[in-house]
């Protein structure tokens, strides 16, 4: 593994702003209090803070001048197979950022100019048979670190000053397993939390932790049969081939020393047992702790309570979203977590059910999920063959990993919402786990439309915990990007046509966008430096959702790059 030069990277400086000398540039430590506070200039981890909000109190821009943001500074990546979905992170004005094959730059957020970057080495073969390979979604920070995952099952630090090499710790084995990491870790009280990708591979979903200082694995959680109370709720020993994979960063609960985080789906994805799934098919049972939010003891890795939001999920609605809005409510302290279905769960700091509100028009898995229990009413199980009505939502979601944002301003949750249905046919399949694991979905499926009309996506902006919508607005196809709302009474939305949009944070109105030339997937943030706000957003498309776009919508997604991308980064002109 080395530090690759700063050759390798390309930025392009469109405007001139403040250089950061070295010594100022990394001012203050980063660190769980700090993290836990949010920074009002930073962005210090995957949602901003703990909390979740994916907020900027930060005001400099707002509806008055809006309307005069321009481009301040271009940073091409390089290499961005199937594009970019990386969260940049930013701290006392440099701004981390990873590409495809976890490529990290940590960059002047005022100018764009390259501080260092480093290009781990990787197992190209292993990648190349990897479904979901080779993007990544991010790094976390802390202790004067740079934590990035890698598609080949590694956990990597770099120092935060220099981009020197600190350790690099196998804590897959992909060459057996298949899988590795694509979300961002996350740091927490002297631990590094990350979770294994997918769902739909033979495995066992770890969630690591692991000490900062010298990289040595502190605990692993197995989100498939954890615990002996879990592996019963597997029949026939099917938790050998289970799934279950944490794909996205959770947040930590400073008050209990907590780590809140959302697993995947059962393996195979789609089962054929239809109405007896608790006695047969493939993975007979409820198949804990997949489709789930759990709860884990910060230095231990040790379950402290847990809630499955779908029982034996057969419809790939998975729990893996890893948003969790930490809200305090007519003195309650309560949690808001997104799940994949379309369904909104609000519960209390404990994971005990407190609502369960829905985002979707389209949505038939199931006729309703009680918003006192969480309990499923009325599911949808299917045997093997063609399923005679289209499955709502599509397989990406109601929502998908996206992030939404809660401001605490305006006291409303802004979340997108995605419209769209699939053809679904039930295949029995046998699992594959020699020499290497392979992906096992169980089904050929196929985007279709709701039987609402076309397909569409709508960014709501609505009352995080009883999902009251104040107002809606709506776009001719799913956006796929993360929503930033801002103190300065602004909520930012870049779309899958390659625009960014901002709009009046009370009323929905759009007062300006810009065309980024490529679709967005990734993260968008604020933050300032030397008392000037930036808006940072990563655009490329090509992932897994991103790759229907083409075939199904046609017009621009025709002619639309695939394996390129760019970090574009606005100001006030």
């Amino acid at each position: 593994m080395k530090k690759q030069p700063k050759r390798l990277a390309t930025s392009v400086a469109l405007a001139i702003g403040v250089t950061l000398a070295g010594s100022s540039a990394f001012a203050q430590s980063v660190d769980t209090a700090r993290i836990d506070a949010g920074g009002q200039n930073d962005w210090l981890t995957y949602h901003g803070s703990y909390k979740s909000y994916h907020y900027s109190p930060l005001a400099q821009i707002n509806p008055s001048n809006v309307a005069n943001l321009g481009v301040a500074w271009i940073h091409i990546p390089g290499r961005s197979t199937r594009g970019l979905q990386s969260m940049p992170l930013v701290a006392d004005g440099v701004l981390y950022y990873t590409g495809s094959y976890s490529r990290v730059f940590a960059l002047n957020g005022a100018t764009g100019e390259v501080i260092w970057s480093y290009f781990p080495e990787l197992d190209d073969a292993l990648i190349a048979r990897q479904t979901h390979s080779p993007y990544n979604r991010g790094v976390a920070i802390g202790e004067g670190k740079v934590y990035v995952g890698t598609m080949d099952g590694r956990l990597i630090a770099l120092d935060m000053k220099s981009g020197k090499l600190l350790w690099d710790t196998k804590l897959i084995d992909s060459q057996k397993l298949t899988v590795g990491f694509t979300g961002a870790p996350l740091y927490a009280k002297g631990t590094v939390v990350i979770g294994a990708q997918g769902g739909e591979w033979p495995g066992r979903g770890p969630i690591f932790g692991v000490d900062p200082t010298t990289g040595k694995k502190k605990w692993e959680f197995l989100t498939v049969a954890g615990t002996d109370d879990a592996t019963k709720t597997w029949g026939n020993d099917s938790w050998r081939t289970g799934g279950g994979g944490g794909w996205m960063p959770g947040t930590y609960d400073s008050e209990t020393g907590t780590i809140w985080w959302g697993t995947a789906n059962p393996a195979p994805l789609y089962d054929w047992s239809g109405g007896d799934y608790k006695t047969q098919g493939a993975r007979p049972g409820d198949n804990l702790y997949t489709s789930s939010v759990i709860g884990l003891d910060v230095d231990t890795g040790k379950l402290k309570f847990y809630h499955q939001e779908l029982p034996h999920d057969a419809w790939d609605f998975d729990s893996a979203v890893g948003e969790f809005v930490m809200l305090d409510r007519d003195g309650q302290k309560l949690v808001v977590h997104p799940n994949k279905s379309g369904y909104i769960f609000v519960y209390d700091r404990s994971a005990n059910v407190k609502n369960v509100w829905r985002i979707t028009e389209n949505s038939n898995f199931v006729k309703n999920i009680d918003p006192k229990t969480g309990e499923l009413i009325g599911r949808r199980d299917f045997a093997a063959g063609k399923v005679s009505e289209p499955l709502c939502p599509h397989i990406s979601g109601g929502v998908s990993f996206n992030a939404g944002s809660y401001n605490p301003k305006t006291g409303l949750y802004y979340k997108l919402g995605q419209e769209w249905c699939m053809t679904l046919e039930v295949l029995k399949t046998t699992p594959v786990v020699a020499p290497q694991a392979q992906l096992n979905i169980g089904a050929d499926f196929k985007i279709a439309p709701p039987p609402s009309g076309e397909i569409y996506g709508h960014l709501d902006a609505r009352d995080p915990v009883t999902g009251a919508k104040k107002w809606e607005v709506r776009f001719p196809e799913p956006p796929l990007a993360s929503v930033l709302s801002t103190g300065g009474n602004l909520v930012f939305v870049p779309d899958s046509r390659g625009t960014i949009h901002a709009y009046d944070a009370e009323s929905g109105t759009e007062l300006w966008n810009h065309s980024d030339g490529t679709g967005h997937q990734g993260g968008i943030v604020s933050y300032a430096v030397n008392g000037k706000q930036y808006i940072a957003v990563t655009a490329g498309f090509g992932g897994m959702a991103s790759d229907d776009y083409a075939p199904t919508f046609g017009g621009v997604y025709k002619s639309m790059p695939r394996d390129d991308g760019a970090l574009i980064v606005y100001s006030l002109k």
